[in-house]
C-alpha cells in the first residue's frame, strides 16, 4: 500500500490549455503508477465530478480555466478530497494577472508597469505612457494564449481585440526585455522552498506557446547566468510573492529582468506544467529531485483549505 489510498489525476478539462493538460497528466499518472500508486485518470470534460466520490486524493494537472482558477478546488473542498496545490482562493488570485498585481504592488514588491485596458481606452495614449514594445494579454489565460507584442505605434487596439476574444479584462504590459526566468516552489509553510532559477532563452521573439511546447530550439539554462547571491535573493522574494497570494504545495513564479539588472515579478502559475519541456520538472532534477519523487512530493502534499 502506498499510504494515499485511490487517487484521481485530473487532467484534460475544457480550457484553450486542453492538450497541454493531456500530456501533463498523462506523465503523472504513469509517474504515479510506476510507484505502485493507486492512481487513475480522470478527465472532468468526459465524466461527472461526483464520479470523483470515492477518491481519497486527486493531483490536478489541469491547467487554465475550471483548473486552476478556484473552480475544481471549490469542487474538491465540498467533496472533502485533499488535492494538490494551492487552495481556492490563491488558485483563484494567481489566475487573475490583474489583481496579483495589485496585491504584490500593495506589498512592494517589483512588478511591471501596466495598464488595464477596454474598447474605450485612449490607445495612443497608453502606448505613449507605457513605451514601446509593450504585451498584450487576457488577464485569466495562461501559456501564452491571447498574448500580443506591440512593437509600433497605432498597433495597441488590434492587439487589445486579439486579447479581448478570450477575455474581456486585459492588460498591456510595459515590455522588460533583460531576459525571461521562471522560479519553481515546492512545499508548504515553512517546509516551502524555492528551487534553482531557470533562464528561458526562445530562438521565437519571446516565450510565446510556440516555443513553450512545440519547439525543440528553446534554451533552458539550469543554472542561470546570474551570480550566486542574486539568484538566492530573487528565489527569497519569489516565495514572498508566492506566500503572499496564499499559495502552497507546489507553483512556479515567473520573472522578467530589464538591462540593468532589476527584476520584476510577472504571474503565478499554481498548477505547473509536467510536459517533457515543462519548467519545475527541469529545476528539481537540478536540484537532485528526479520526476518521479517530484510528482509523489506534489502529491504528499495534498490538502484542503
Amino acid at each position: 500500500m502506498s499510504g494515499f489510498g485511490k487517487v484521481a489525476v485530473l487532467f484534460g478539462g475544457t480550457s484553450a490549455e486542453r492538450e497541454v493538460s493531456l500530456n501533463s497528466g498523462s506523465r503523472v499518472l504513469a509517474a504515479l503508477l510506476g510507484q505502485g500508486i493507486d492512481a487513475h485518470a480522470f478527465d472532468p470534460a468526459a465524466q461527472p465530478l461526483d464520479a470523483l466520490k470515492g477518491y481519497d486524493r486527486a493531483f490536478i494537472a489541469l491547467h487554465g480555466r475550471h483548473g486552476e482558477d478556484g473552480t475544481i478546488q471549490g469542487a474538491l473542498e465540498v467533496m472533502h478530497i485533499p488535492y494538490t496545490g494551492s487552495g481556492v482562493l490563491a488558485s483563484a488570485l494567481a489566475m487573475d494577472k490583474f489583481r496579483t498585481k495589485l496585491m504584490w504592488r500593495a506589498a512592494g514588491l517589483p512588478i511591471p508597469d501596466y495598464a488595464l485596458l477596454t474598447a474605450a481606452s485612449d490607445f495612443d495614449e497608453i502606448e505613449e505612457e507605457l513605451g514601446l514594445p509593450l504585451f498584450v494579454k487576457p488577464a485569466h489565460e495562461g501559456s501564452s494564449i491571447g498574448i500580443s507584442k506591440v512593437k509600433e505605434r497605432g498597433s495597441l487596439g488590434a492587439a487589445y481585440a486579439a486579447a479581448a476574444k478570450y477575455d474581456p479584462l486585459v492588460i498591456a504590459e510595459k515590455g522588460v526585455m533583460g531576459g525571461e526566468y521562471t522560479v519553481g516552489i515546492v512545499g508548504s509553510g515553512d517546509d516551502m522552498v524555492a528551487l534553482p532559477i531557470i533562464k528561458i532563452e526562445p530562438a521565437t521573439e519571446w516565450y510565446d506557446y510556440e516555443a513553450k511546447y512545440n519547439r525543440d530550439d528553446t534554451r533552458y539554462l539550469c543554472p542561470c547566468d546570474l551570480p550566486a547571491a542574486r539568484e538566492m535573493e530573487i528565489r527569497k522574494g519569489a516565495l514572498e510573492a508566492f506566500r503572499i497570494l496564499g499559495g502552497r504545495g507546489w507553483g512556479r513564479v515567473d520573472f522578467l529582468m530589464d538591462e540593468d539588472g532589476n527584476h520584476y515579478f510577472l504571474e503565478v502559475n499554481t498548477a505547473p506544467g509536467m510536459t517533457d519541456h515543462s519548467l519545475v520538472p527541469m529545476a528539481a532534477r537540478v536540484s537532485g529531485m528526479d520526476y518521479p519523487t517530484l510528482v509523489r512530493r506534489v502529491l504528499e502534499l495534498a490538502a484542503n483549505d
